[in-house]
């Protein structure tokens, strides 16, 4: 006859069983969004003219702008449409937390008409995986966030604050796909300093602004916003915004950052939320 200690036994298997049907189900349903996103991605991208870098089309820039693309790309080389990212890192996940959550992230990015698609999986306790996916495609923004990818635990989206947030992450991700900022591409540039200069992104009704800073060899170091969109209590505050850059190095005919950081400017300091590593950069390019 069969004991507690079977039903118990039972009872646990059942228990392991029904949870991994949850995270099947979950990981399937959050699978075929992304699918749907990527197939929206690939869905606004238009030809890109020109097709290739031409040096003879940086006069004009400002200077500190025209030595980084003359340091990043090669004279001649096709220009990225779109490239698939594969990072590792981690963030905090509210301004309250004190420590940082390890994460993994897919990202694929089309260059014209500008739009990524980012999926994160964060643990945020043993087994329990939070599903995270940030985008922008055909204008407009959007990110949720849920366990086990079925249960919501944020979501925004719909509103032009969101739209221009994430236009915003786009053209600072730009130095993983430096083309993008050649002129003719889109971004328009406006001279600050020696060090500094001031490019403006226009998507539609979409229209944003960082200023770039170069270090001393010519390599973007930095960007910052006066303002961008952080999510407050279900609320959009306008908050001064910037990011780094480092660990350059050669992906084909690119110099790219591998590392980056971005940051939220408060009245107590900086607060840093997003770190990642790029571990791999698969490109395509326009024909």
């Amino acid at each position: 006859m069969s004991g507690p200690g079977s039903w118990a036994a039972l009872a646990l298997v059942c228990l392991a069983a029904c949870a991994t049907a949850v995270l099947a189900y979950g990981h399937y349903r959050w699978n075929e969004a992304m699918r749907h996103l990527r197939d929206a991605l690939a869905a606004q991208a238009v030809p890109i003219i020109p097709a290739r870098v031409d040096f003879a089309s940086l006069a004009g820039l400002p200077a500190p702008v025209q030595r980084y693309l003359r340091l990043v790309l090669v004279d001649g080389v096709p220009v990225v449409a779109g490239v698939r990212i594969r990072q590792i890192g981690s963030m905090k996940l509210s301004q309250a937390a004190s420590r940082w959550t390890s994460l993994t992230a897919d990202q694929q990015v089309v260059t014209q008409r500008p739009g990524f698609g980012w999926h994160a999986r964060i643990v945020m306790l043993p087994g329990v995986p939070v599903l995270v996916r940030d985008s922008y495609v055909a204008g407009e923004g959007a990110l949720r966030a849920a366990v086990f990818g079925l249960f919501t635990v944020a979501e925004l989206g719909g509103t032009v604050d969101m739209a221009q947030g994430e236009l915003m992450r786009f053209l600072a991700e730009a130095v993983w796909y430096p083309t993008a900022l050649l002129p003719g591409h889109g971004v328009s540039w406006t001279a600050i300093d020696a060090q500094h200069a001031r490019a403006t992104l226009i998507d539609g009704a979409n229209t944003v602004s960082l200023v770039f800073r170069f270090d001393q060899h010519g390599l973007v170091e930095g960007i910052r916003a006066d303002a961008r969109g952080r999510a407050i209590d279900g609320k959009t505050v306008p908050t001064p915004w910037c990011g780094r850059f480092w660990g350059y190095r050669t992906v084909g005919a690119m110099l790219v950052p591998r590392n980056g950081e971005v940051a939220w400017e408060l009245r107590e300091g900086l607060q840093p939320y997003w770190r990642g590593e790029i571990q791999s950069a698969v490109y395509t390019f326009a024909q």
